[in-house]
């Protein structure tokens, strides 16, 4: 462990690099972050155990919710392009929600001490600060400003307040192959996206094309998916919050992102969901699933459409996900009780690995448009078969499985 003046200073290091990474990529929108990181240092400092998370939520969510409305009002009433620097802030502030969330769970369950339990009354102006400090670098640490996986606070402390044990020969080496790793899936981006450019469009594809269309734009966005993951993930490591360092007893493991193998083999859609942006996958089950009372996956995927913005396309797809995944459970516990050999094994995960992956390139569609004409394109073509094969399946399956019952 290093020494408490130490820690403060870096501390103070990275949310100094935050703030100057902020302003520099976000101009002013930079204080549409910095103000919901204030407020909820103070909710967190003056609250107790039991009030600070659903006032911290309620807050993050509230300022989240008018600026995405900010967007909407540009986009679709003014009919203008947003700025750049403003998509940017956006993006950070949804990450900034997943900190303030996870925290606030954290302190509300006890696996991280009330910060109003630690300052009495009488403490100077200074102990406060002292003792915001942390959660405030938490926040807007330079590291995961902009994206990467979500950091717990526990391990962040456990990052600032320890001696890394990192040999620079594997930090090396494991960052050399994330390296690799990112030019491939460049070179990838760019024969993909030649043969989007040279394809046609949904509005001008006809019949079968337009399923070649979708599968090849959702192979682009997923490439830029991999490579930004991957990115941030590498960023992540060389900070020294990454994947190569030693767990210690009791953290929470770090989890990447991006698990390319798994998402491009599975013939389930439920486990394409839950290794899809993984750690924002653990948050929302965390955060939403596992507090849900009725229908809690519904309520999953409404707040995940909720927390990306809702635009019309985001609500249709997150709303069709959760059908799907809802779907998978049923198909594949039916099919695992009537098919034994091993040739139909093969042919029913070949048959379903095709249709998720044309299911997930639909809803990765539906999530990715803008305007509620391309949404009203992808719905009108051929690709709505596959999604509506599973919703024909679920209303089958979930009657004969009442009637069962």
């Amino acid at each position: 462990m290093v020494s408490t003046a130490l820690g403060q200073w870096r501390y103070l290091f990275l949310l100094v690099g935050g703030g100057t990474l902020a302003w520099a990529a976000m101009g002013s929108f930079a204080l549409l972050v910095f103000i919901p990181a204030l407020c909820s240092v103070i909710l967190i400092c003056s609250l107790g155990p039991q009030e600070v998370h659903r006032w911290t939520f309620f807050f993050q969510m509230s300022w989240q919710t008018l600026c995405h409305l900010g967007l909407h009002y540009t986009e679709y009433y003014l009919q203008e392009p947003p700025s750049m620097r403003l998509c940017i802030t956006l993006s950070s502030l949804m990450l900034l929600t997943q900190r303030v969330t996870s925290l606030s769970l954290d302190i509300c369950e006890g696996k991280v001490e009330a910060a109003s339990r630690g300052i009495k009354n009488r403490s100077s102006l200074f102990e406060h600060l002292c003792k915001a400090l942390p959660y405030f670098s938490y926040l807007l640490f330079f590291p995961a400003l902009l994206g990467g996986s979500l950091c717990s606070f526990q391990r962040f402390q456990a990052r600032v307040q320890g001696s890394s044990s990192l040999c620079p020969r594997d930090s090396f080496w494991a960052l050399t192959w994330r390296g690799l790793q990112i030019l491939g899936l460049e070179c990838l981006k760019v024969v993909m996206r030649g043969v989007v450019s040279a394809g046609a469009g949904l509005a001008d594809c006809q019949q079968l094309q337009c399923i070649c269309v979708m599968w090849s734009t959702a192979g682009l966005f997923k490439l830029t998916y991999y490579s930004h993951w991957l990115l941030d993930d590498s960023l992540l490591c060389a900070a020294g919050f990454g994947s190569e360092f030693r767990q210690s007893p009791g953290e929470d493991g770090y989890i990447p992102d991006a698990d390319i193998w798994t998402l491009e083999t599975t013939h389930r859609i439920s486990l394409f969901t839950r290794k899809w942006n993984q750690s924002t996958a653990r948050w929302l089950r965390r955060l939403i699933f596992q507090h849900g009372r009725a229908w809690p996956l519904l309520q999953t995927f409404a707040f995940s459409a909720w927390w990306h913005g809702l635009h019309p396309g985001q609500v249709f797809g997150f709303l069709c996900w959760a059908v799907m995944v809802e779907a998978d459970y049923l198909i594949h516990n039916f099919a695992n009780l009537f098919i034994r050999s091993w040739p139909m094994q093969l042919v029913y995960r070949t048959v379903t690995w095709a249709h998720t992956q044309l299911i997930i390139a639909y809803v990765m569609l539906a999530v990715e448009v803008r305007s509620l004409s391309s949404l009203w394109l992808l719905c009108n073509s051929y690709n709505s078969v596959f999604p509506m094969v599973y919703c024909i399946l679920l209303f089958l399956l979930a009657k004969r499985k009442y009637k069962f019952n």
